[in-house]
């Protein structure tokens, strides 16, 4: 794996002050390690430019953002004179595996790791060298656990899907109890367990029971199968029950063309990402990032890379430079303290973080990973987005 940029805070002079936070405490420089899917090989040959001028390949698109926030946060960071040292890697370099890379001498004195994974495989390696050396590792972005256990120093900032659905559960019986709720789902395990841990909810929580409806559909479903579970006379309320983009996508399609149903579509987590789903439907998903960008600093988050790169940044980016800045701040703050501090509000840039310890098992002597508990509820309405917490 190449070193892809390797940067001293102190070098940089482009600057974004967050409200006047420029006190630290740790004296000692603090070592970060950062991973994000750039495919530096991919885009270059050699120092030759090879892919054109006109546009980026969507696949590099992700990393690439990602990596732009971690440099906007490290620009405000060394506008603070923070005592840091930051390393980053291309996850997609093809020079060395991540075995090796941990093995380099410069990798031995790693305070922090923080990871934009699009793969499952690349999770085990870092997580495994982070749970010998006792490093936190923060899993930023989607995948999340990669099937760990038994690693109580990995972080996952985006909840599993469990937690998602729980947050769900409550969100309807605290919204919507005496609605009959239908869900639209197609065969699979994935779609099993959204239909089994929503059940299981429905059992273990006293009061009034959900009225849940499971409907299966084939790929190929029609108008006719969607709107023969509707009720013209009041609201319906639909959970998407796949985490399938293609049926996703149909089934928000055929609600949106069906005028004479009033319906409210429970998306998926993964409808974070999807820009055409909710654009005739009023449509309602969870997710740890509340990016609605109203609040002053995401407006000037949004302006610094307007001059900088020309454009407007994406939810990769807002998420690089949170992941970068918030967790840096603490890292200098509690040095080797950090992991009992990942919830601190102290630095609180656009998101609150409720992070726990997760036991797969009771008997468990350990947690097997450590997950963000706090979900927010999105709603968008005409192609609006709105929080609802």
């Amino acid at each position: 794996m190449r070193l892809f940029y390797r940067i001293g805070i102190s070098v940089l002079c482009f600057c974004l002050v967050l409200s006047g936070r420029t006190q630290t405490i740790s004296t000692k420089p603090v070592k970060i390690a950062v991973f994000a899917p750039v495919y530096i090989d991919s885009a270059f040959n050699n120092d030759t430019y090879k892919l054109g001028k006109n546009n980026l390949p969507k696949y590099l698109l992700p990393g690439l953002d990602f990596y732009n926030g971690v440099m906007l946060a490290i620009d405000s960071l060394n506008a603070e004179k923070a005592p840091v040292e930051v390393l980053f890697y291309d996850s997609k370099s093809s020079e060395s595996q991540i075995q090796q890379l941990v093995a380099t001498p410069e990798f031995a004195d790693i305070s922090l790791i923080i990871a934009s994974f699009n793969t499952r495989a690349e999770i085990k390696p870092l997580a495994d060298y982070a749970l010998e050396k006792n490093i936190p590792i923060i899993s930023a972005t989607y995948p999340n656990d990669g099937g760990l256990t038994g690693n109580p120093f990995f972080v996952l900032i985006n909840p599993t899907l469990l937690t998602h659905m729980e947050g769900i559960f409550k969100y309807l019986h605290r919204f919507y109890p005496t609605n009959t709720i239908t869900l639209f789902r197609k065969k699979g395990n994935v779609e099993d367990m959204i239909l089994t841990q929503l059940n299981k909810q429905n059992t273990l929580t006293p009061g009034t029971k959900l009225k849940l409806n499971s409907v299966d559909l084939t790929d190929s479903f029609t108008v006719k199968d969607i709107t023969s579970h509707l009720d013209s006379t009041r609201l319906n309320v639909v959970i998407c029950g796949t985490l399938n983009e293609s049926f996703g996508s149909n089934l928000s399609k055929i609600l949106g063309s069906s005028k004479n149903f009033q319906t409210l579509t429970i998306g998926m987590p993964t409808w974070d990402g999807l820009k055409d789903i909710g654009k005739d439907i009023d449509i309602v998903y969870s997710t740890p990032y509340n990016l609605t960008r109203t609040d002053k600093l995401s407006a000037q988050l949004s302006e610094k890379y307007k001059v900088k790169y020309a454009g407007r940044p994406s939810d990769m980016v807002f998420k690089g430079f949170e992941s970068m800045y918030h967790f840096t701040k603490l890292a200098l703050k509690y040095g080797n303290g950090l992991i009992n501090h990942l919830s601190e509000k102290e630095f609180k840039l656009f998101n609150e973080f409720d992070i726990q310890p997760v036991k797969l098992k009771k008997e468990n002597p350990m947690p097997d990973y450590l997950e963000n508990k706090k979900l927010y509820f999105i709603r968008k309405v005409d192609g609006r987005l709105k929080s609802v917490n």
